[in-house]
């Protein structure tokens, strides 16, 4: 499992899932997403967007960020998340608001509330209009970009993540589920001579 940067041919895909997912799609550009990939699989199981907003540039934003439901409770979302703080630092950030309706999954990490009337003026607009969509169930979040923690039970269960189909797979096709006898039968094209 491993995060990288979303590529153009990520759109769509991106697009779907957040539709899928219903997530906040505002202001939607793919190169501001990074991807949680399966290395197995070249699955793409998690995605993240780090948001600078342009009408104040020193507002950073970590938002639409999903995990596919298969692949969640693995660490997968954590990763995500972590790999966008650490480019909102490398861009200079020192703080990264999220505006959520899932404070307590992002306060494990070391987020805290940040009351509305503190919010800069482009992030109080979006509150808004995500109190909308999600009938006013949001609330703001602050990290510094330093102040990141990793839970070590999700470094760990990254590691090793792989997809929950909750025993809905299935078995793999036998040649007895043809009416075939592997212990007689001979080659397809065997004649016999």
């Amino acid at each position: 499992m491993y995060v990288r940067d979303a590529k153009n041919r990520d759109e769509a895909w991106l697009l779907a899932e957040i539709e899928s997912i219903g997530l906040d799609d505002e202001a939607f550009r793919s190169r501001d997403y990074v991807l949680a990939v399966d290395e197995q699989s070249d699955e793409r199981v998690g995605f993240g967007r780090l948001r600078i907003h342009a009408g104040d540039p020193d507002v950073c934003e970590l938002t639409g960020i999903g995990v596919l439901e298969s692949w969640r409770g693995q660490g997968v979302g954590a990763h995500v998340v972590e790999r966008l703080i650490a480019e909102a630092g490398d861009e200079g950030f020192e703080t990264v608001y999220v505006l959520t309706d899932q404070p307590g999954y992002l306060d494990q990490f070391g987020f805290e509330e940040r009351d509305r009337a503190e919010l800069p003026a482009a992030l109080a607009g979006r509150l808004e209009r995500k109190d909308d969509r999600l009938a006013g169930e949001v609330v703001a979040r602050v990290i510094a970009t330093d102040g990141f923690e990793m839970p070590p039970r999700l470094r760990e269960a990254f590691k090793h993540a792989e997809a929950d189909n909750g025993g809905d797979e299935e078995p793999p096709e036998t040649a007895a589920d043809f009416g075939i006898d592997a212990d007689s039968a001979t080659y397809k094209y065997d004649t016999g001579s």
